[in-house]
């Protein structure tokens, strides 16, 4: 019963999904907080990893997350702004696996000015989201997990606050090192808007697929996101991402998010780049109680990102 309960509700989620349009607010949510998933091109929702920040990603994945896991996350990004974010990770009896999150967007001091473009003094912007996550082993192989949220954003004296929801499936073969997901994501809308006039918040739907090469020290993934608003070139959908395993504790990784550089493609009369937007690349350290995890990334053409993750077993 448990089993159908949640497919039934991953269903008419993504129906609901494809059904919104592109235009929202709080797209800070679109921004990745692992490290490792940002190294791999910033939507991978199959990492089969002992790395709690990819409560943020996709809330089924919690399930292969050591008991009683703190995250500690820190990003920078363009024109002085940051982010930071939390997490932790609890086991629930044999089967279920619980969490906690919170994340924070800070856009720095801006200018306030008047509509004749008089200075007036300044204000800061930020956005917030807490929430909780659950999942559970439905079968030995196949996780559902679902995360409740609630978003605020704060420009000036204005505010605005949201809820979503993150639905997420994943079916994980350990002996095949295969990982398979399906991740409906940011469902639900304002509950408070700036003025009168409601906006949506960013859903996404998105798949993905890991698998480690046999007898070879790389993890292969590809995922496609934004499938809710299909469009253009099919290529930009998706995102590459490659992991070098030099051992069991130590790893290298490289993606590329053929969207984002879609989406920052500058042309001139003689020639046409991104400028390397969507690269990224990365590095971890994974020990038993404690790892570290390193990216960076290019969200747009003229400013880079640094990822760090900390994490710990209480």
């Amino acid at each position: 019963m448990k089993r159908a309960t949640f497919a039934i509700v991953f269903a008419l989620a993504t129906t609901s999904v494809a059904a919104q349009e592109s235009e929202t607010d709080y797209n800070f949510l679109r921004l990745p907080v692992s490290a490792h998933v940002a190294a791999l091109g910033g939507e991978n929702v199959t990492l089969p990893d002992d790395d709690a920040s990819l409560i943020f990603h996709n809330p089924a994945l919690i399930s292969n997350v050591s008991d009683r896991s703190l995250d500690l996350n820190f990003m920078t990004y363009m024109s002085g702004s940051s982010t930071a974010s939390a997490s932790f990770v609890k086991a629930l009896k044999e089967k279920g696996t619980w969490g906690v999150m919170a994340q924070y967007m800070d856009y720095g001091e801006m200018k306030e000015t008047t509509a004749d473009n008089i200075e007036t003094g300044t204000f800061h912007a930020r956005d917030i989201c807490i929430g909780g996550s659950f999942a559970y082993l439905l079968t030995p192989r196949l996780t559902g997990g679902i995360s409740a949220k609630m978003i605020a954003s704060y420009i000036g004296q204005y505010n605005s606050m949201a809820m979503g929801v993150d639905l997420g499936l994943n079916y994980y073969d350990e002996e095949r090192e295969w990982s398979v997901s399906a991740v409906a994501k940011n469902l639900g809308g304002q509950i408070k808007a700036y003025d009168d006039d409601f906006e949506a918040i960013p859903l996404d739907l998105i798949v993905g697929v890991t698998k480690r090469v046999t007898n070879a020290p790389f993890r292969l993934s590809a995922t496609m996101g934004n499938l809710n608003h299909l469009g253009g070139k099919f290529i930009n959908h998706f995102n590459f991402g490659v992991d070098v395993l030099l051992s069991d504790n130590i790893y290298l990784a490289g993606g590329y998010n053929f969207r984002r550089s879609n989406e920052m493609l500058i042309s001139d009369d003689e020639d046409e780049s991104s400028h390397g937007a969507g690269l990224s690349l990365g590095a971890g350290l994974t020990l038993e109680r404690f790892k570290l995890h390193l990216a960076w990334a290019k969200y747009h053409v003229s400013a880079s990102s640094l990822l760090i993750n900390l994490s710990f077993t209480l």
